[in-house]
C-alpha cells in the first residue's frame, strides 16, 4: 500500500509486477537521505503567504518534521510578480487534505516530479493513465536501448536531458568552440576550428591552448551483456557550448 510519508520520498507507481510488488521500491526524484539514513523531500518555505523560490533556500524535511506543517502542492497558482500565493489554497496537513489561507501555508512543493520516480516522470502526462498502465511504462523505460538514429521525442517532461547526461553515456563539451575534427574514433574543439600540424601526429588535449579532445568508446560490452557505441553528432565547422 501506499502510505502518507511515501509522498516525495517513494515513488507510488515504480515497482515490480512480479512476487516482489511493493517490495522493491525506488527513490522519488529530488528524494535524499540525511545523516540518520531518514528520507527526505525538499520544500520552498513560504512565509505570509510568499513563496521563496530561492534555490539556496530549499528545505529538506522527513517524514516526522512534513507532519507539523501545512504542504501546498507545486501546481499551485501564485502571482508572477511577486510569488503570492491566490485564494484558498490546497495544503497537505497531517495525513489530511484540506484548504487553508494563504498566511497558514508553511511550504511548497518544489516540483510535481518530485511524487514520482525519474523513470515514471519521463512518461508525458502520467496523471491521465492507468495506475497499473504507468507502473509498466515506468518498469520499461528503464529497458530502454538507444536508437540507431537519434532523434529527440516528439514529446517530453523534460528531465530527458539530465537522464542522458547521467546516464554517463553522451559525451558533453566541456568547454565553447568549433569542431575542428570530428570522425569515428574522435572529436576535437577548438577555440577557432583549427589545429597545430603536431595534433594529428599526437592526438590529444591542450587545454592551455584551448584544444579539447574527445575520445568516443566504440563496440564496448555493456554490463547487461550488449553493445555499447558512441557516434559523433556533430560535423567539422559546428559551433559548440558548454554542456
Amino acid at each position: 500500500d501506499v502510505h502518507p510519508t511515501h509522498y516525495g520520498r517513494i515513488c507510488p507507481i515504480e515497482t515490480p509486477e512480479g512476487p516482489n510488488i511493493g517490495l522493491i521500491n525506488t527513490l522519488s526524484t529530488y528524494a535524499k537521505i540525511d545523516e540518520f539514513g531518514f528520507l527526505q523531500s525538499p520544500y520552498h518555505p513560504v512565509r505570509k503567504g510568499v513563496v521563496d523560490k530561492n534555490p539556496k533556500n530549499v528545505k529538506y524535511l522527513n517524514a516526522f518534521e512534513e507532519e507539523r506543517f501545512r504542504i501546498a502542492q507545486a501546481n499551485t497558482e501564485i502571482e508572477k510578480s511577486n510569488s503570492k500565493l491566490t485564494g484558498r489554497v490546497t495544503c497537505r496537513y497531517r495525513d489530511q487534505v484540506g484548504e487553508y489561507d494563504p498566511v497558514d501555508v508553511d511550504y511548497m512543493d518544489v516540483s510535481p516530479k518530485q511524487v514520482v520516480s525519474v523513470a515514471a516522470g519521463l512518461i508525458p502526462f502520467i496523471e491521465h493513465d492507468d495506475a497499473n498502465r504507468a507502473l509498466m511504462g515506468a518498469n520499461m523505460q528503464r529497458q530502454a536501448v538507444p536508437l540507431l538514429q537519434s532523434e529527440s521525442p516528439l514529446v517530453g517532461t523534460g528531465i530527458e536531458k539530465k537522464v542522458a547526461e547521467d546516464s554517463k553515456t553522451v559525451s558533453v563539451s566541456e568547454s565553447e568552440g568549433i569542431v575542428a575534427l570530428a570522425d569515428g574514433k574522435r572529436i576535437v574543439v577548438s577555440d577557432d576550428g583549427t589545429l597545430p600540424p603536431r595534433f594529428y601526429k599526437e592526438p590529444r588535449s591542450d587545454h592551455k591552448k584551448g584544444i579539447y579532445c574527445y575520445e568516443l568508446r566504440k563496440f564496448l560490452r555493456s554490463n547487461a551483456g550488449t553493445c555499447f557505441n558512441q557516434k559523433p553528432i556533430v560535423r567539422k565547422g559546428d559551433k559548440v557550448k558548454v554542456g
